[in-house]
């Protein structure tokens, strides 16, 4: 693992970091879910591995189960979240510009991290 990161939702796990993408896996707790935010400087690609997530695209939510992807353009307002009792895993693919944690402007957050 390149880094691990604990978050009040879950865990991710950086698998590549490389100049044109980044790679991670990304673990959502059972009743849990990220904050609604976007991205300046890349899109991602999620694909669900373990269990079945609520993606919310622009105000629409999506229902997404294992073997399905899902892709976020760049710019777009999205969440993922985990109405199950079991764990939900995915893979991001990140491409564009800039991956850094820093390029994520949240809209509104359950754990009041940086509205």
């Amino acid at each position: 693992m390149l880094e691990i990161g604990d978050r009040p939702w879950g865990k991710y796990y950086v698998l590549a970091d490389e100049p044109h993408y980044k790679l991670k896996r990304i673990e959502v707790n059972p009743g849990q879910r990220l904050s609604y935010q976007f991205h300046h400087h890349r899109q991602e690609f999620w694909t669900i591995v373990e269990g079945e997530a609520v993606v919310t695209l622009d105000g629409e939510e999506i229902t997404v189960k294992y073997g399905e992807s899902i892709h976020i353009p760049l710019g777009a307002k999205h969440r993922i979240e985990n109405r199950t009792s079991e764990l939900v895993v995915f893979v991001e693919v990140q491409t564009g510009t800039y991956f850094g944690e820093d390029d994520i402007v949240r809209l509104q957050d359950d754990y009041d991290r940086g509205e």
